[in-house]
């Protein structure tokens, strides 16, 4: 009881340091609003908008018909240049994508010869370049189909193919990207605070406080973890139902609570992480640095932003050490396709054994700290 008391008590300290800290709390509460709902809205990948522009060399009917194909939301009011603006316009990123129409076109096509129509693609633009070459391709096919037999007609296979396309039935990438982008700060925001938490006690001194107190490192380290794992907890079940279900519309397909459940033991691990980080750093600069390296990968190489299966073996094997791969995986399964407890459970197995590592790991490091102290 007296141990629980300790924890209690040092929790509830932490929880006041951080209410006092309003920088820190401003950025907790922006990573889990505004954060998330700039970077899922505002990183759209449909095409949306696409600059383009067509040198029309042919100046025929069926030229027009190719240059009034192409209207919003996907693409902008085509630009019509000359050949010699083409380079140029490229060069300096005008135009996405640039249409050469060339002379004697539509006699061509008439007379049956198949003549060549050149697209100019900035490839730097990669999602728009991507997307947009197919989209190109089958508006000038269409209308030139039309064109030539004077009339709309729709191809009818031979096989009756029937495409169900489950859990984001529209492809709207909002709401693959605001469920991703939570993830993303739970683990960012769980490392900074505990970090933090550390550094703050050994800058403002009162670690020395700590130590001629009748506390255990192991008191010390339970409370920093239950303290900034509920208000991150509470964050992010904020975020789930007011920002991405209330402000996104994004459906949530399986169990809230259940997925509460798994980012807790998530956090017992990336905040155990935390504190082991900020035990090696001496400095709040030095522990940015720390966190740049050990986050980045942990985001990219997860299974969030490219499936796990296009990775090298190595790395894929290397990250199931990881606790945003598993993390990844049981929350896609919750939300996105309404997985029950019968299939997230090893996920959660093998996080709480992560995190346990990582607590043994702090624990250790946060001791030989206190005796170095």
């Amino acid at each position: 009881m007296k141990h629980r008391g300790n924890i209690l008590q040092l929790g509830i300290k932490e929880l006041r340091s951080l209410w006092r800290d309003k920088a820190l709390l401003l950025f907790v509460a922006f990573a889990f609003t505004g954060l998330i709902y700039v970077v899922s809205s505002a990183t759209s990948q449909e095409l949306n908008n696409a600059p383009i522009a067509v040198v029309d060399e042919d100046q025929s009917p069926l030229s027009k018909r190719i240059i009034n194909a192409f209207y919003g939301p996907y693409f902008k009011t085509p630009d019509i240049i000359s050949l010699p603006e083409v380079d140029p316009a490229m060069d300096n990123g005008s135009y996405t994508f640039v249409i050469n129409i060339p002379p004697y076109f539509e006699r061509d096509v008439l007379a049956g010869k198949q003549p060549d129509l050149q697209v100019n693609i900035d490839a730097t633009r990669m999602t728009q370049a991507f997307i947009g070459d197919g989209y190109i391709q089958n508006i000038i096919g269409t209308e030139i189909n039309e064109f030539v037999k004077g009339y709309r007609a729709t191809y009818v296979y031979p096989v009756q193919l029937t495409s169900r396309i489950k859990f984001n039935p529209n492809l709207t990438s909002v709401w693959f990207g605001s469920v991703m982008e939570l993830m993303n700060v739970i683990t960012m925001i769980s490392i900074i605070l505990t970090g933090a938490a550390v550094i703050r006690e050994r800058e403002h001194g009162t670690l020395e406080h700590l130590l001629v107190m009748p506390l255990t490192p192991f008191e010390i380290v339970v409370a920093k973890i239950w303290a900034n794992g509920l208000v991150i907890l509470l964050a992010a079940a904020f975020s789930l139902f007011v920002v991405i279900e209330g402000f996104l519309h994004v459906p949530i397909h399986g169990s809230a609570a259940l997925f509460l459940f798994g980012a807790a033991i998530h956090l017992f691990a990336t905040t155990s992480l935390g504190i082991l980080l900020g035990t090696q750093a001496r400095t709040m600069p030095q522990l940015g640095l720390l966190i740049i390296l050990i986050l980045l990968p942990l985001q990219m190489l997860s299974g969030g932003i490219t499936p796990r299966e296009s990775m090298p073996d190595i790395v894929q094997n290397i990250m199931l050490v990881a606790p945003t791969t598993h993390f990844v995986k049981f929350a896609q399964a919750i939300l996105y396709r309404g997985a029950g407890w019968e299939v997230v459970w090893p996920y959660f197995l093998a996080l709480l054994a992560i995190g346990t590592v990582f607590f043994l790991f702090a624990l250790a490091r946060f001791r030989k700290s206190v005796a170095q102290s």
